[in-house]
C-alpha cells in the first residue's frame, strides 16, 4: 500500500503417578455405583470459519467507540455478530514509533506488546475469548515489511535491516515510507524472531490468524517458512489473508489475498467514468484465472486505507449507490469484507489513528440493509459458492449463483437514473425475494430506480 493510501505504513515421574492413582480412584469410585451418570458434556471448542464461509469485518480500534480501547470492541461484539459477521480483523495494536513517525498504526515499536491506550494483553485476551463465545473468528493486523526507528531491533540487531552501502539502516526503497525501517529478510535470525512474535499471539492470546501488511513487499519464501511454522501449533486453524496481490502468497500458505484490481474495477463503474459493468466480470475472471483451487480473493468496497481517502458516499455517488456496489461485491465470488462504519454510511474521511468516533446511529435503515444482506448471504450456501453465470447490460449487474438444487440471483442497477433490464428468456418466471419473502414475477422487462436493487431465490 502507498504511503498516499495511508498516515503510517513450554514431567516429572512423580507427577505422573499422582495423576495415574487419581484417575484410578476415580474410576474405582464410579464403578461402585450404578447410579452415576455420564457427565455433562464440555461445550464445543471455537472453529473458525472455512475460507468460503468467511464474512469479514475489520475494526479500526481508535474510531470504533467512544473509549478507543479494546473495551470498546468487546461492548460492540453483539453488534457485529448481528451484521452477520463471522471473522474480525483488528488493525495493529501495537505501541506505535515516536521517531521520525506521525503516528502511523503501522510503525510497530514493538510485536509483543499492546499500546497502553488500547488496554493490556488481558483486555486483549478477554476480547478473543469472548469473541470465540460468539462465534466470531479473530485476526490481527501483522506488519512485517518493517519497523519504528525506535523499535528495540534497531540497537540490539543492526543487521536485520536492510542497509545502503555506507552501512546506514535504510526505509523501504522507493515507497517514500520515511517513519518505518526496512526489515532485511536476507537474514535467517530476524526471520526466525518474526515467527517467534506471530506465535506469540496465537500461543499467549489464542487468535486465529493474521492479516499480513504489505504482503508484496515481503520475499514469498518467508510467507511460506513462516505459515509453515504457525500451522505447526497444535489444535489450531488459521485464517491468513495477504495484503498483496500476488499468486505465490497463495501457494505459500495463504487462503486468500486482496483484490486491488476488483475495487479499482467496481469504483470505476459507479463513478463519474460510468464503465460498462462487464468489466466487473472481466476483472473477477482475470482474479480468480491465478488463484488455486480453494484459495479466495477478498472483496471489499472500502477499507482503512480507501475510506482515509474518500468514504464509499462519495465514492459510489451516494448512500444507495453505496449500498449497490456492496451487493456485488459481497455476492460476487470472494470473501466480503466491510469496514467499520461502513455499515451506517460513515460520510466524512477521518485519519484512522486519530480520535474520531463512529456514529453509529447515522444511518439505521442502511445497516438493516447490510444486516439483511449478509443475513441471506449467510443462510445461502448457494449464495456463497454457487456457480456464476453473468447476464448483464451495459448499465445493470444482472448474475446468477446455482447450484444443482437452487438459485440465487442478483441484480443491481449501477446507475443513479432508472433503468430497464431485457430479461433473457431463461430468467423469466417467478421467483422469491430473499430479503423479504415477496414473490415476484419475472417478465420480459425489468424496470429499476435508479441503485435499486433485488436480490431473488428459486
Amino acid at each position: 500500500m502507498s504511503q498516499s493510501q495511508r498516515p503510517r505504513k513450554m514431567k516429572t515421574h512423580f507427577l505422573n503417578l499422582v495423576v495415574v492413582i487419581s484417575l484410578l480412584t476415580l474410576f474405582a469410585s464410579c464403578s461402585s455405583s450404578d447410579s452415576v451418570t455420564d457427565p455433562t458434556p464440555l461445550p464445543t471448542a471455537f472453529q473458525v470459519p472455512a475460507t468460503e464461509d468467511i464474512v469479514m469485518y475489520e475494526i479500526n480500534p481508535s474510531p470504533f467507540s467512544a473509549s478507543h480501547d479494546i473495551q470498546g470492541i468487546i461492548n460492540r461484539l453483539d453488534n457485529i455478530k448481528a451484521l452477520g459477521i463471522n471473522t474480525i480483523w483488528i488493525m495493529p495494536i501495537f505501541p506505535v514509533g515516536e521517531v521520525n513517525s506521525f503516528g502511523s498504526l503501522y510503525c510497530v515499536k514493538d510485536y509483543t506488546s499492546v499500546r497502553t491506550s488500547l488496554g493490556t494483553l488481558q483486555d486483549f485476551k478477554d476480547l478473543v475469548t469472548a469473541a470465540h463465545g460468539k462465534g466470531i473468528a479473530v485476526i490481527l493486523d501483522w506488519v512485517a515489511n518493517h519497523t519504528s526507528w525506535d523499535n528495540a531491533w534497531i540497537t540490539a540487531h543492526p543487521d536485520w535491516y536492510t542497509q545502503d552501502g555506507s552501512g546506514n539502516i535504510i526505509s523501504p526503497a522507493g515507497t517514500g515510507w520515511n517513519d518505518v525501517a526496512d526489515l532485511n529478510f536476507d537474514n535467517a535470525a530476524m526471520r526466525l524472531a518474526m515467527i517467534d512474535a506471530m506465535k506469540y499471539w496465537v500461543e499467549q492470546a489464542d487468535i486465529d490468524g493474521f492479516r499480513c501488511d504489505a504482503a508484496n513487499y515481503v520475499p514469498a519464501d518467508f510467507w511460506q517458512q513462516a505459515l509453515t511454522a504457525l500451522n505447526a501449533i497444535p489444535n489450531k486453524h488459521l485464517i491468513l489473508l495477504a495484503e498483496g496481490d500476488q499468486p505465490e502468497q497463495l501457494t505459500a500458505g495463504f487462503q486468500m489475498n486482496f483484490a486491488w484490481n476488483y475495487m479499482t474495477t467496481i469504483k470505476n463503474v459507479f463513478n463519474f467514468n460510468q464503465q460498462n459493468v462487464n468489466t466487473i466480470f472481466a476483472t473477477n475472471a482475470s482474479e480468480y484465472a491465478v488463484v488455486p483451487s480453494g484459495k479466495k480473493k477478498l472483496r471489499f468496497t472500502t477499507n482503512h486505507d480507501e475510506s482515509n481517502q474518500a468514504t464509499p458516499i462519495t465514492v459510489y455517488g451516494s448512500a444507495n449507490g453505496a449500498l449497490a456496489a456492496s451487493v456485488i461485491t459481497i455476492y460476487m465470488q470472494g470473501v466480503p469484507l466491510i469496514y467499520c462504519g461502513q455499515e451506517v454510511g460513515v460520510a466524512v474521511p477521518s485519519n484512522y489513528s486519530g480520535t474520531s468516533t463512529i456514529n453509529w446511529n447515522a444511518n439505521a435503515g442502511m445497516l438493516s440493509a447490510y444486516q439483511k444482506l449478509l443475513g441471506f448471504y449467510n443462510a445461502s450456501t448457494v449464495a456463497r459458492t454457487g456457480d456464476l453465470t453473468n447476464f448483464s447490460n451495459a448499465d445493470v449487474v444482472v448474475f446468477q449463483k446455482s447450484n444443482t438444487t437452487a438459485k440465487v440471483l442478483v441484480v443491481v442497477n449501477s446507475r443513479s437514473a432508472s433503468q430497464s433490464f431485457a430479461v433473457p428468456a431463461e430468467l423469466q418466471g417467478t421467483w422469491t425475494n430473499a430479503l423479504t419473502n415477496a414473490s415476484v414475477t419475472l417478465s420480459a422487462t425489468l424496470s429499476l430506480n435508479g441503485y435499486q436493487y433485488l436480490i431473488l431465490k428459486q
